[in-house]
């Protein structure tokens, strides 16, 4: 993997290739006045062609291309400046060192100056150890104790939250130092550094001070020293050494390989990935050495009880000022993993450590004679006029292979060589981005240069979006804020509310889809994007239907929730009544009413009706003309004018109608359509007896609708309409008929008439129930039609029976209605002409003598028969007058026997009833007066055979009424006759007295209560 260099000559062409990233973040004001460089960040695909040699011949075609591909790649990497103080501080002095450690930055500068800062770049506490430039800086864990090496040959360290200090003079400058990882908590207080004298030493805290171990020299300067739990890593110009404070040996060494450049321009980059891993770039080399155990087969006394092996290594195209692993992110849209629970304080975890990568601080070399072994015979002054390309943070995979390459925009980045930069990582505490989000973790990176401190932070899902959203890749942005949930809106920042609110990145959508023609895709939209919106909703609805494209929103136009206004839903069913009317009609269906101004709908509908061609006839044949009367019909329902909707439904031919008009009561909004109705009716009826239902024994709808409210639908107005079809006239007014015969006298001489023409059997049955028609009209119609029955019967009718009956005997020569029509008439006379008549027609003797009775003497008819004259059937005849006169006596002697029985039955039961006793007393109630019989010993009771008993005085004329007899006077002979005949003399005379008997009876007889 290799990447040019670019030249001077393409710096400027190349300009617009970078991004200029977010001015609040990545740009201070300068306090000299001098005009800020522009800030950007330059993205390499990894197929884009970044890793390939460019050629100057390139022509421009080619260039553009890679421009585009280079804008569709979205960066790994965001940044921004250090805000807080970092910058006043380095307006008068330019860093040289920093180090991180427990949301702490610990900031070296030329000047021999520490700044302690916290991670929003606010100073915590500077110190001023030093008269020289600051090389290198170590922190603890905990962030309070720091140590720092510089020029001027000493080694100084101090706390931030005390003031003990100790200062170590090495004679010599250091480059390097690095304390013990738990320098606070340990009782030596270690720590290792080392510089251009050569010398790595151990200082430990003791009893009587710091003692001071060599542990190894010799071999150069010490470029870097760093220290890892029990494990010492330092770099000299042969190459890389390791060192356990265990065994207190040396465990490994990593050669330099010869024709590395020189170690002083091109610092050693030492980084303990973890406690067994160590990351080395030096120059444009990285290798990746992992500690482990030794086997214990191979063991032996004279080896460390620990190994290393290299386990990657790979060559850039360019030098490395810093490393650092980089974890493996996932897609920009995932949302921050939280963080798992705490057990007594502390974060712990029990998933795999996730898969790294490296970031690498690359820097391109402005000459390439620094290489070369004749760096001392370089020309200086022509080095000096090449001027340093921008550094860029690149992502190295594994693999060796670039997963992406920003350029940086460091300000005076020109004049910056490859030790001049630092890069840290940086373990932010967690955090909730809002109120109720889960607490996250963020690890990110600083990038420090003399003259700016650039924080680099991994891309997150909300970068990823405002990347789309600058692409107007829109739909994919809604896409993540989707996948993302309830999670994207507790995630936002508050000031990042309105860049990754979903409703605004879909209206800028909408407008983009509007602007390139796409009008379905921009209305699918509308629902996810207006949401309760109503004015959105309607804005957006104005703007498709100014475009002409109203048709695509209408099927996403909500109709419930929310509810627009009537404006906007009377502007989409103009637009049906104009482009589309089968639609109109199933959304007038289906749209909830109230949502529209019906009645503004029905003029509309209604002038369109108007204008077409077949609108006037009474039963419609345009397919316009029937949807736009369908619309009218489901309009004047919903706007509960059932009786303006039922012409349009009659006229459509619809089945429910007579329902409708039951249900709504729309019986005086029929008085004008009887013939409409009838004629609907009688076509359904066709229709299903075409289908083969059997429809004889059915009522006939309309007919019965009419006739069950006469009073509502006058009969004088449906018969005038029924005129013009007389056939259905006759259907109502045979129906009139049925129900009350009264109802049709006005028109009998037109039922006549009809029944005469549509149902001539029927014709005899009205003539005999009806009183109303002229007997003379009626018997010119049926004379007209030949209906002899019907003329016989009016004949009757008008008197002239004898007329009558000879069209009996001529035209239908059946004696037996001859018969008949005789019995009828109770006319002597008639039976005379019959029995003349009929003397001369055998066939007519033997009916008359088979059919003779009270009417008849047979001795009469027999003599009329002229001797010799042949009757066919006469001995039957003659047989049956007999039969049936054996069969009369018969008849009689047994009813004389059964009466006989009878009366002898009724005799015998009313002796018994009569003789019989009954039970009375003295409170037994009188029937007339309601006064107890024995109201005093001496009052006069009267007994009936009926067994009612009355008072005597209660009885009619009871002032005739005779006196009982005293008894004593009686026994002694005075006042009546003593005994049973003198009883039997009073009851006598007290009959003759009582002339009309029981009182009771009498009552009841004339229909009293008593």
């Amino acid at each position: 993997m290799s990447t040019e260099p670019h030249d001077d000559e393409q710096e400027d062409h190349d300009e617009h290739r970078f991004v200029t990233a977010s001015p609040d973040n990545m740009s201070e004001a300068s306090a000299s006045g001098e005009e800020e460089e522009e800030d950007a960040v330059r993205h390499h695909a990894e197929n884009g062609g970044g890793g390939e040699e460019e050629s100057g011949a390139e022509d421009e075609d080619e260039e553009d291309e890679e421009e585009e591909d280079d804008d569709d790649d979205e960066p790994a990497l965001k940044y921004e400046r250090l805000g807080g103080i970092a910058h006043q501080l380095l307006l008068k002095d330019s860093a040289s060192a920093l180090a991180y450690a427990n949301q702490r930055l610990a900031l070296g500068t030329h000047g021999g100056k520490l700044h302690v800062l916290g991670l929003d770049g606010q100073l915590i506490k500077p110190f001023a150890p030093h008269s020289a430039s600051v090389l290198d800086i170590s922190m603890d864990a905990t962030g309070d104790w720091i140590a720092t090496a510089s020029i001027d040959g000493q080694v100084a360290v101090f706390s931030v939250t005390n003031p003990e200090t100790h200062v170590f003079n090495m004679k010599r400058p250091v480059r390097t130092v690095a304390l013990e990882p738990n320098f606070a908590k340990s009782s030596t207080r270690s720590l290792i550094s080392g510089g251009m004298a050569g010398n790595l030493v151990l200082h430990e805290k003791g009893w009587l001070g710091y003692k001071e171990t060599i542990l190894h020299s010799g071999e150069g300067p010490i470029w870097q020293v760093r220290w890892r739990e029990n494990l010492v890593a330092w770099a000299n110009d042969l190459g890389v050494k390791i060192y356990d404070t265990h065994s207190q040996s040396r465990i490994t060494f990593i050669d330099r390989p010869k024709d590395s450049p020189r170690a002083d321009l091109f610092k050693c980059n030492l980084h303990w990935q973890d406690e067994s891993t160590l990351l080395i770039a030096w120059a444009d080399q990285i290798k990746v050495a992992r500690v482990r155990a030794r086997p214990r087969k191979s063991a032996a006394s004279n080896h460390p009880a620990l190994l290393v092996e290299i386990t990657a290594f790979f060559q850039l195209d360019c030098m490395i000022s810093g490393i650092v692993p980089h974890p493996m992110i996932p897609s920009p849209s995932a949302p921050p993993e939280p963080l798992p629970a705490k057990a007594n304080g502390s974060v712990r975890s029990t998933k795999s450590p996730a898969l790294t990568s490296f970031l690498v601080l690359a820097y391109n070399l402005p000459d390439t004679s620094l290489l070369t072994d004749n760096e001392a015979a370089t020309d200086h002054a022509a080095q000096a006029r090449k001027l340093a390309e921008r550094p860029e943070l690149r992502i190295i995979s594994r693999g060796g292979e670039e997963l992406s390459s920003d350029a940086l925009g460091i300000s005076g980045y020109e004049r910056w060589g490859c030790n001049d930069y630092v890069l840290v990582d940086v373990e932010a505490p967690p955090h909730r981005i809002t109120p109720g989000a889960a607490l996250v973790s963020e690890r990110y990176y600083v990038v420090l240069s003399p003259q700016d401190l650039v924080v680099v932070k991994p891309r997150d899902w909300r970068d990823h979006v405002a990347w789309l959203v600058e692409r107007k890749r829109y739909e994919e942005a809604l896409d993540v804020i989707e996948r993302m949930g309830s999670e994207a809106s507790a995630d936002v920042r508050k000031e990042d509310k309105h860049e990754l609110d979903a409703v605004q990145i879909g209206q800028r959508y909408i407008e983009h889809l509007v602007a390139e023609g796409e009008f379905v895709k921009a209305a699918h939209l509308c629902p996810k994007v207006c949401g309760q919106d109503t004015k959105r909703w309607e804005d957006w609805i104005f703007v498709f239907a100014q475009k002409h494209q109203l048709q695509a929103i209408i099927p996403y136009v909500p109709t419930e929730t929310p509810t627009l206004g009537h404006l906007v839903y009377e502007m989409i069913l103009a637009h049906f009544l104009t482009h589309d009317r089968q639609t109109l009609l199933q959304t007038i269906k289906s749209w909830p009413k109230g949502i529209y101004d019906i009645s503004a709908v029905i003029v509309a509908v209604q002038s369109e009706l108007d204008r077409a061609p077949s609108s006037s006839s009474m039963k419609p044949t345009g397919p316009d003309t029937v949807i736009l009367m369908e619309c009218l019909a489901e309009l004047y329902t919903l706007n509960r004018q059932p009786g303006k909707a039922l012409p349009y439904f009659l006229r459509l031919r619809r089945p429910n109608v007579f329902d409708l008009i039951r249900e709504n009561n729309l019986f005086t909004d029929v008085q004008d359509q009887a013939l409409l109705l009838v004629e609907f009716d009688q076509e359904l009826r066709e229709k299903r007896k075409n289908e083969g239902e059997d429809i004889d024994t059915d009522p006939i709808a309309a007919i019965t609708l009419l006739v069950d409210h006469i009073h509502s639908i006058p009969i004088a107005r449906v018969v005038q309409q029924l005129q013009s079809r007389p056939f259905y006239l006759y259907l109502y007014l045979n129906a009139l008929f049925q129900k009350d015969p009264s109802l049709t006298f006005a028109y009998a001489d037109t039922q006549v008439r009809l029944y005469a023409e549509y149902a001539p059997r029927r014709l005899i049955d009205f003539l005999r129930a009806s009183n109303y028609y002229s007997l003379e009209e009626a018997y010119n119609v049926c004379n007209e039609r030949d209906l002899v029955l019907e003329m016989v019967f009016l004949l009757g009718r008008m008197g002239n029976n004898k007329k009558a009956l000879y069209l009996i005997i001529d035209r239908l020569g059946d004696v037996n209605r001859a018969i008949d029509f005789a019995k009828e008439q109770h006319d002597d006379d008639l039976w005379e002409d019959l029995l003349r008549y009929s003397e001369t027609r055998p066939p007519f003797i033997r009916g008359l003598l088979e059919n003779v009775g009270a009417e008849i003497d047979p001795i009469r008819l027999i003599r009329r028969i002229k001797n010799g004259m042949e009757i066919p059937g006469l001995k039957g005849a003659l047989i049956k007058i007999l039969h049936d006169f054996n069969l009369q006596v018969s008849l009689l002697e047994g009813c004389q026997t059964i009466m006989n029985g009878d009366c002898a039955d009724l005799v015998h039961r009313l002796h018994r009833n009569q003789t019989s006793g009954f039970f009375l007393s003295a409170k037994t109630i009188c029937p007339i007066c309601s006064k107890p019989l024995g109201q005093t010993p001496q009052s006069l009771n009267l007994l009936f055979l009926c067994r009612h008993v009355v008072h005597a005085n209660c009885v009619e004329h009871d002032s005739e009424l005779p006196h009982q007899p005293d008894p004593t006077l009686v026994g002694m002979g005075i006042g009546g006759q003593p005994g049973l005949s003198g009883k039997i003399a009073f009851t006598a005379i007290l009959k003759a007295k009582i002339g009309q008997g029981c009182p009771v009876c009498h009552k009841q007889s004339e229909g009293e209560r008593t």
